[in-house]
């Protein structure tokens, strides 16, 4: 089958106008680009809104992915706008300050997935959402895909933050091979640290655990005195760099500690911003690690035609497994809007007998 392609100029949408879709996809990650490739391959019209901030921006390459281990996540995220995009997907840049259920809806441009394709005539009941971006534009659809991921919240310590996805790491699986054999710390944040710190000690024989006021009973004590793990309780007071190379950590005591890499369990914070509209679920994640959307199967929500894939829901999940999600979600909508278009289909058909 031959796909069309289309350029970056046409999937911006005019101020002034509200354009409609099968689905709007929030969120141009793993997740919602997938989610969007399944339904626009079964020939649906989506549109995607992408902030550009994903996750993993600050990292060189993305890992434990077969095939695209090692790829740069923005080559990962680009390959995957095009494909979106060739088969009739429209990708939109921009920020959503609001998203709403809207039962009535101004008629609206039509969204093709393919030109050849007339889109599916639903009924006056089918379910409508509104979405409308910071800049006035305004997007329509029947159903809803919300892959916006998570925010990560690091410890107020200074100059950590400047670190981040380079030297300050949170996943062995993610950054664990190109950290290998080198001094390790890690900062305590929570009950969390505790398994990473288990974790980096696999990788490397130097690891020094900063406890940063959290309580260590005696056994996790032993256990650490057993694989070696040095514990230093004095707080840290700031990371310490040279020429924008970290080196180590100076403790509040004046004390430095040499360390070239730190890891860090960050509370991860599922993206709401002008989701609330939604009345979406939430729910605390375990041990204050953060906050996600609440999902069942397939990413489906207490919302009815709204779904939920990737870190949004699944704060801990890779690459890999977010893209999954964001398939499987993408299916299922598919699937559900079949049905839909038959029901409506017959509701035309019984309405045309009683007429004649």
């Amino acid at each position: 089958m031959s796909v069309q392609t289309s350029d970056h100029g046409s999937d911006l949408l005019r101020e002034d106008k509200t354009v409609d879709a099968d689905v709007v996809v929030i969120g141009g990650g793993a997740a919602g680009l997938n989610g969007a490739l399944m339904l626009v391959r079964s020939r649906r019209s989506v549109v995607v809104i992408d902030s550009g901030t994903p996750r993993n921006a600050p990292a060189a390459a993305m890992h434990g992915f077969i095939a695209l281990d090692g790829t740069p996540p923005s080559e990962i995220i680009e390959r995957g706008r095009w494909q979106v995009r060739a088969y009739g997907g429209r990708i939109v840049f921009g920020e959503v300050i609001s998203a709403e259920p809207a039962q009535s809806v101004e008629p609206a441009e039509p969204v093709k997935a393919l030109e050849s394709v007339e889109p599916a005539e639903a009924d006056a009941g089918d379910l409508r959402f509104a979405v409308t971006l910071a800049d006035g534009r305004r997007v329509t659809a029947r159903r809803v895909l919300v892959a916006t991921g998570v925010r990560d919240v690091l410890p107020d310590v200074p100059v950590l933050a400047e670190h981040w996805g380079r030297s300050v790491v949170h996943c062995p699986y993610c950054h664990g091979w190109e950290v290998r054999d080198e001094p390790i710390g890690i900062l305590a944040t929570g009950p969390a640290s505790l398994h990473q710190a288990l974790l980096f000690r696999q990788l490397t024989d130097d690891l020094v655990y900063f406890t940063q006021g959290t309580v260590l009973n005696e056994d996790t004590r032993a256990r650490f005195a057993a694989r070696g793990i040095r514990i230093v309780e004095t707080d840290v007071r700031e990371v310490v760099e040279e020429d924008g190379v970290l080196t180590g950590l100076r403790l509040v005591d004046g004390t430095f500690v040499a360390r070239r890499v730190i890891a860090v369990a960050t509370r991860m914070q599922a993206r709401t911003e002008g989701l609330e509209g939604l009345k979406l679920p939430m729910e605390d994640l375990p041990d204050d690690m953060g906050r996600r959307f609440v999902s069942a199967a397939a990413g489906t929500t207490d919302v009815p035609g709204v779904w939920v894939a990737g870190n949004a829901t699944d704060p801990t999940s890779q690459v890999g497994a977010s893209a999954a999600a964001g398939a499987l979600a993408g299916a299922h909508i598919n699937a559900l809007l079949a049905t839909a278009d038959a029901d409506a289909a017959l509701a035309v058909a019984r309405s045309a007998d009683t007429s004649a």
